[in-house]
């Protein structure tokens, strides 16, 4: 490639980066919605009754996109190539009208009916969960406050539980012993919660070092559509980061990051206490090498607090979104999704396992 191919293709990017729509149109694999509610969009993508059912449970505040980052880099796409029936519940947008809602909400109500009509919708077959982050968490309070469910194993990817393991998490948890209430209460009477773009800035943060090196990744790689294109889908998926409600986010700040409840594998919710040794189906949990938001030794602890016999734990390379959905994930964290799927029973009580490093992680810096 000559000069001259270079220079106009640097130009064309710059152009479609900087003035135009963008380098790469936006990605959605196409889904149909199955189920509605207030924040409980449950789509299928796919057929009907392709498979066995899998739902992908999103965590609070994070764009479904996450799951259908972009083709190639989409675990929507890839569960559909190995004949799934793939849901996922979303649950939009966060105003003040919605300040009094709780955790209770997501684990009493949205993600126990996105299972079951999921189930109802597959011919009442159980279900396996996925799940990321915090979702993942969510999905673990569930599965242990509802034994009952039609679920059949639930997989979480960078799903923390002992937050005082986060150094990212040190001088918030600090400095919350003392100004979390007047704080908290301030967001609360204002905006009934805790603004989109706060914490988009905030999740901004967390990857610092790529916000400022991103002027030279964009210059060294201006000539380059295809890798401009995966910053870009990236970027845009934190554009699209919701905010928070209220009393939600009043207990993650307080009972979950503050007082590190989940250690103990007990969450108190005021009425009851919910206790992850009521986890009875089997369980993947995964956890990035690379993950400042929920590094190994945050994740690791649900091979003792679940009371599943079938508690697994793997370290992958990538960081929180990269180990998900990153370039490397599909030799990687998806190798041990598969597996787990075809027979979440056959795991046991695994010690943690190590994939190769050495692979690619993420070049967007997801």
């Amino acid at each position: 490639m000559g000069i001259t191919d270079v220079v106009g293709k640097a130009a064309r990017n710059a152009w479609s980066l900087f003035v135009a729509d963008g380098i790469a149109p936006p990605h959605r694999t196409p889904s149909v919605v199955v189920g509605d509610g207030r924040h409980r969009t449950l789509r299928r993508f796919g057929p009907e009754n392709a498979g066995p059912p899998v739902l992908l449970v999103t965590p609070l505040a994070a764009s479904p996109t996450c799951f259908d980052l972009m083709p190639g880099q989409s675990l929507v796409e890839h569960l559909l190539e190995l004949g799934r029936s793939v849901f996922l519940v979303e649950y939009g947008e966060m105003t003040s009208d919605d300040r009094d809602l709780g955790l209770e909400f997501w684990i009493d109500d949205v993600i126990p009916e996105a299972i079951a009509r999921t189930s109802e919708l597959c011919g009442n077959r159980e279900v396996d969960v996925v799940a990321w982050s915090i979702g993942g968490t969510l999905a673990m309070l569930t599965a242990a406050a509802h034994p009952d469910l039609p679920m059949r194993s639930l997989t979480a990817f960078g799903s923390p539980l002992d937050y005082s393991a986060i150094p990212l998490m040190a001088l918030p948890r600090l400095v919350g012993r003392f100004v979390a209430e007047p704080a908290l209460g301030l967001l609360d009477a204002v905006f009934g919660g805790v603004p989109a773009p706060i914490v988009r800035t905030a999740y901004r943060l967390t990857a610092i070092e790529r916000e400022i090196q991103r002027p030279w990744f964009v210059a060294t790689h201006l000539a380059d559509a295809e890798t401009l294109a995966r910053m870009e889908r990236v970027d845009r998926f934190q554009d699209e980061i919701h905010g928070y409600a209220g009393r939600v986010f009043h207990q993650l700040t307080t009972s979950v990051t503050v007082d590190n409840e989940l250690a103990t594998g007990r969450l108190d919710l005021g009425d009851r206490v919910v206790d992850l040794a009521d986890v009875t189906v089997p369980v993947l949990a995964l956890g990035g090498e690379d993950d400042v938001l929920a590094p190994i030794p945050a994740v690791e602890p649900v091979t003792r607090l679940l009371g599943s016999t079938q508690v697994r734990f793997v370290r992958v390379p990538g960081t929180h979104l990269g180990m998900l959905t990153g370039s490397a994930a599909r030799d990687t964290s998806w190798v041990e999704l598969d597996a787990f799927l075809r027979e979440p029973r056959a795991n046991g009580n695994a010690p943690a396992a190590t994939l190769p490093v050495e692979q690619e992680v993420v070049t967007t810096g997801a």
